[in-house]
């Protein structure tokens, strides 16, 4: 912003300068103060609406959107080898979802201690020892999307 106002301010002093060493070569006898101060006013008001409008133009921005995905498909396979119940599968898809202990036990109407069994099944069955490693572990397994 710096740099567009020493340029127009360089502009404004190279208009005045030409214009004054031409009233005192040539035009003085001819032209009255009017004449210069309409020539400065207009062309600075062209500058001024063309930077205006520079400026306060409405970028524009491009939004990448990713290819969908393949469609998930179920591996049951897996899930037989690493040997998960239904519910535990249940619980893992809560647990995906980002949802705590409590509101897995709130949603599947079983108690905390119950939830906390089944995770702590996950974990064994899957090989890991925490939430988001058994997340990873069953979305490479392709168990939950």
């Amino acid at each position: 912003m710096k740099r567009i106002i020493l340029w127009y301010s360089l502009a404004l002093f190279a208009l005045v300068f030409l214009l004054k060493f031409m009233e005192y070569r040539y035009i003085i006898r001819d032209l009255s103060l009017e004449f210069y101060l309409t020539v400065v006013a207009a062309l600075f008001t062209t500058v001024g609406i063309w930077l205006g409008l520079k400026l306060t133009r409405k970028k524009v921005v491009t939004v990448h959107v990713p290819v969908a995905s393949p469609v998930f498909e179920f591996n049951e396979q897996a899930m037989l080898q690493t040997g998960i119940s239904k519910r535990e599968l249940e619980v893992l898809t809560l647990m995906a979802q980002g949802l705590t202990n409590q509101e897995i036990a709130d949603k599947l109407f079983v108690s905390l201690n119950t939830v906390k069994t089944h995770s702590s099944n996950l974990f064994l069955k899957l090989e890991v020892k925490r939430r988001t490693q058994a997340i990873e572990r069953a979305k490479q397994l392709r168990l939950i999307p």
